[in-house]
């Protein structure tokens, strides 16, 4: 199920601008494709699918196999609203694929087969692990956020494995990437405590979760929860951005969360209000049973209100910063947060027992 919804192009670009830069896409090709986009939803001249996908095109035609990806990654952006969009993410896989050898760390893909709702569902998964890893070492689960997925986010992960000391298993949340069930609380809460069962199998029994933006609201409920041994919260929604007017969203905020929760028509804001709402993490807050967790965020975020970073501060075994001059994820800032994630996770895997 799936919608179009209007979106504001030039909008997109300004806040989004860091991020393609940072994942790697070279500046003056951003910029070109920038120029020539003015409305999302045609897959002609001038559309967003079409504009980024001729870009990929020409890295995929060099044998740039990852810079392919990532374009193609940003074709399919912001969500799988259309075929177009959709036939972009299988030619962003493909080209994943092909790059795999260059990746400077062992990959593997797996489709994993996770209990949901009283059934299973398909999770396909990216095993990341520096050369010469021990088969016993701890694993790291990652994924990114509603509009930014695991391919989307692979500089980062290769980041994770070279320097946490951990196995890294890349999925995408429910309700985006190759996900095939919707957005829910408990729904997505299933996925990752299977997961993680998963996970507890392929190393020393010990599993942390790292989550960007709505994965790092699955990451603060996993690490509030219990259901894994450490979580780093990335940018996460825990209980004020879901009490927030829908109105309110801004880059095409409404659309993307509509299309993750499921809706097959742009929604009014009672109906999208009515199934985001629940997602508060008030009743985990209200309990003292996490786990050690870093919280971390951008003071400038225009997505997610300082509260839902700050409300964690004074909890035991919690670390949390908030990061001035920077906004949703801080992503202007990773060159300092990364490598402050990669040595809390060293220390903290290192010290951790499992909870298996």
């Amino acid at each position: 199920m799936s919608y179009e919804w209007p979106v504001d192009v030039d909008n997109l670009f300004s806040e989004r601008y860091p991020q393609m830069i940072n994942a790697g896409v070279p500046a003056h090709d951003v910029d070109a494709v920038r120029a020539a986009i003015t409305q999302m939803w045609s897959d002609a001249p001038g559309g967003w699918v079409y504009e980024w996908s001729a870009l990929a095109a020409r890295y995929a035609a060099a044998g740039s196999h990852q810079l392919a990806a990532l374009a193609y990654g940003y074709a399919k952006f912001p969500t799988l609203a259309d075929a177009a969009k959709r036939v972009a993410f299988a030619h962003q896989l493909e080209q994943y694929l092909l790059a795999a050898s260059g990746f400077g760390v062992d990959f593997d893909r797996l489709v994993l087969k996770l209990p949901y709702q009283g059934g299973h569902t398909e999770v396909a998964v990216h095993i990341l692990a520096a050369a010469g890893l021990p088969a016993d070492a701890p694993v790291l689960l990652v994924s990114g956020g509603i509009d930014t997925w695991k391919m989307d986010l692979h500089g980062m992960f290769v980041l994770m494995a070279m320097h946490t000391g951990a196995r890294v298993v890349a999925f995408d949340i429910a309700g985006t990437g190759e996900s095939s069930v919707p957005m829910t609380p408990d729904g997505g809460a299933e996925i990752v405590r299977g997961l993680a069962a998963e996970a507890r199998a392929m190393g020393s029994g010990i599993v942390a979760y790292l989550g960007l933006s709505m994965g790092g609201y699955y990451s603060a409920r996993s690490g509030l929860a219990g259901d894994v041994d450490a979580a780093v919260v990335l940018g996460g929604p825990v209980e004020a951005a879901f009490g927030r007017d829908v109105g309110t969203f801004q880059f095409g905020m409404d659309g993307i969360v509509g299309n993750a929760l499921g809706f097959d028509h742009k929604p009014t804001a009672e109906e999208e209000a009515a199934q985001f709402g629940p997602f508060s993490l008030r009743p985990l807050l209200d309990q003292d049973t996490n786990v050690p967790m870093l919280v971390v965020n951008g003071a400038d975020d225009v997505h997610v209100p300082q509260h839902d970073t700050l409300v964690f501060e004074g909890r035991r075994d919690t670390e949390v910063h908030l990061i001035p001059g920077t906004g949703h994820c801080a992503v202007s800032e990773w060159d300092d947060v990364l490598p402050m994630i990669c040595g809390w996770l060293q220390r903290t895997l290192s010290s951790t027992r499992s909870i298996a």
